[in-house]
């Protein structure tokens, strides 16, 4: 783990000072989101499932399939990230873990750069190992849980809120469940609902804007081209946010908030090779197949 160090000097005969002993610091904030986002989206499962936890704590376990999935995934893209980040030598934090009190518990995760990316082929790794490690969780996750899912009888004049399909996810729900009859739909398995998310964040990750995970990748292709790749993709959440679903202009808001302009790395001059040009193809890919025009929709 990133802990922080206080290391205690002692002065040699020769008058120089050598270290003696070296003390870690626990990491408790870190410790602390992490089991207070564990216990926010194991209310959030529960109350997926029916439970009132302030009324029926004993039955808060019926949140766990959820919860453990999704802070895995999450768990998995932040970890992914910060060991990429170690190997290449750039400080990191170890991941925050953000609760909520929202339908899925949390705000997601995230770790911050403590010091400058050393070259391009190091920020395409440690701005794709997250998406990637994220993504082959997610996969599992709606696989198995999609084959755990339920086809139901839906009510005609009931309002609920519906979830949009990625290319992906709807490819594999045509394949595990086929397509459910007129008046029926699918009603996810809380697994399978935590895939969903986990594809919906990767996909909100690999946008390619300022410092987000895409963002990353575009710099190291780009350079000076990704600020105006930036403010033109801002333009384009804003008018889906107008056309599609409001969610993207707030979204594209937060990207301005956040700043579209990438700080260099050290050394520019060392050329991406074949294998980091294909893990930024395979992320745009990703990005493609997991993307959600309309994540949510009553109806």
């Amino acid at each position: 783990m990133d802990e922080e160090k206080d290391i205690e000097m002692t002065q040699s005969p020769e008058g120089t000072y050598l270290p003696v002993k070296e003390k870690r610091k626990v990491p408790y904030l870190h410790i602390l989101l992490f089991l207070l986002t564990l216990l926010s989206t194991l209310v959030a499962g529960a109350l997926q499932k029916g439970v009132n936890p302030l009324r029926e704590p004993g039955r808060l376990y019926e949140g766990i399939p959820f919860s453990f999935t999704l802070m895995f995934i999450l768990l998995s893209h932040e970890l992914s990230h910060y060991f990429a980040s170690r190997r290449h030598h750039t400080k990191a934090t170890l991941p925050y873990f953000i609760p909520a009190p929202s339908m899925i518990g949390t705000f997601g995760a995230f770790i911050k750069m403590k010091s400058p990316i050393g070259s391009r082929r190091a920020l395409i790794d440690i701005g794709a190992s997250g998406p990637i490690a994220g993504f082959i969780v997610s996969v599992f996750a709606v696989v198995a849980g999609l084959g755990w899912s339920e086809v139901v009888s839906i009510e005609p004049s009931a309002a609920t809120i519906r979830l949009g399909d990625s290319m992906l996810f709807s490819s594999l729900s045509e394949l595990i469940i086929g397509t459910p009859a007129e008046g029926r739909d699918i009603l996810l398995h809380p697994v399978a609902f935590a895939g969903w998310i986990g594809f919906f964040v990767t996909s909100l990750n690999l946008i390619p804007i300022g410092q987000l995970d895409g963002g990353h990748i575009a710099f190291a292709f780009l350079g000076g081209f990704h600020r105006a790749l930036s403010f033109v993709l801002v333009i384009v959440l804003a008018v889906l946010g107008f056309f599609l679903w409001e969610g993207w202009s707030f979204w594209a808001l937060l990207m301005l908030l956040f700043g579209l302009r990438h700080p260099p790395v050290m050394r520019w001059e060392v050329p991406l090779d074949p294998g980091r040009r294909l893990i930024g193809a395979l992320s745009l890919f990703i990005f493609v197949i997991t993307f959600i025009p309309v994540p949510f929709s009553v109806g």
